[in-house]
């Protein structure tokens, strides 16, 4: 994940803890996910209402 959001492991590892992290980093790491295939679903478009997470077809 490091290596494809062009971060530091320590930096992946800080955000696996919550730790702030500044904001053009969460997006570089958002946008590597995205690339991967992951979906983020904002609020009201999952079952239950809440934000999620889903892959896309094919990525399996």
């Amino acid at each position: 994940m490091a290596e494809l959001a062009k971060v530091s492991p320590d930096t992946i590892a800080r955000l696996e803890r919550g730790e702030a992290l500044r904001e053009r980093t969460v997006e570089d790491i958002k946008t590597a996910l995205e690339n991967g295939g992951v979906i983020f679903l904002d609020d009201g478009t999952t079952t239950d209402g809440g934000p999620g997470v889903r892959l896309r077809r094919g990525n399996a």
